[in-house]
């Protein structure tokens, strides 16, 4: 029987937008859930603050679906920020760096328990002042496909080049931020270079747009599904 599946959403976004992703995944096979979040549960996270709420829930959800599962590990789905989010929650550093949380928190070290992370459209890699302080962390204590025997598995998306122009600003304005580069493709939000890790399984799918609420495809469409979810341990 395929291991379970904990969905967590991106950045501001709730777990409603994730229920067609979440049945697509069911219907596949895997046991799935997508952590109960909704857009109000990360404000206290905006400003570059602690992702310690967003962690509580993760952890519970990843126990009860254990638990539920009668299994020992799943494969863990974190779409847009909840990509590197994920890595600080595999993680075995204490991620006290804001001072809410302490040792004793063990709202990380789940590695043992995570057989593999997909990551969808993460910006993996960021110069904007709010998200550097905890993605430094991220990429000091973690670089790349830090455990081993965890499967990394990062999809970009190749839909919108970076102009500055009409239709095109928005993207030119993320990437730049986000790596520096305006000019370059991505899916909208995420530039590839930017959703990739070195070591990663490093998947890049033409034509795909960052979120749910995109028009046309996204990753969690029907038909992009067969181009990630075989490598799904």
């Amino acid at each position: 029987m395929p291991l379970p599946v904990v969905i967590l959403p991106g950045y501001l976004e709730g777990a409603t937008a994730y229920i067609a992703l979440e049945k697509s995944l069911q219907e596949l096979g895997f046991p799935t859930v997508t952590v109960p979040l909704r857009k109000r549960d990360w404000l206290p996270t905006v400003g570059g603050r602690s992702m310690v709420p967003i962690l509580r829930r993760l952890d519970r959800t990843v126990k009860q679906s254990l638990k539920q599962n009668n299994a020992s590990q799943v494969n863990l789905i974190g779409h847009s920020a909840g990509g590197w989010i994920s890595r600080i929650y595999i993680g075995e550093k204490p991620y006290t760096i804001h001072g809410d949380a302490i040792e004793s928190d063990r709202l990380w070290s789940a590695h043992p328990h995570v057989a593999s992370l997909v990551s969808l459209g993460t910006p993996h890699i960021s110069l904007e002042r709010w998200t550097k302080r905890n993605l430094d962390f991220v990429n000091s204590n973690y670089p790349g496909a830090f455990y081993p025997y965890v499967r990394y598995v990062c999809i970009a998306g190749k839909s919108v080049f970076g102009a500055r122009k009409k239709g095109s600003w928005l993207a030119f304005n993320s990437y730049q931020i986000t790596c520096g580069n305006g000019e370059t493709w991505g899916d909208g939000i995420t530039p590839i270079e930017a959703a990739h890790l070195e070591g990663a399984e490093n998947i890049t799918i033409e034509g795909i747009r960052h979120s749910p609420k995109s028009p046309g495809m996204w990753y969690g469409s029907p038909e992009i599904l067969p181009l990630w979810t075989k490598c799904l341990v």
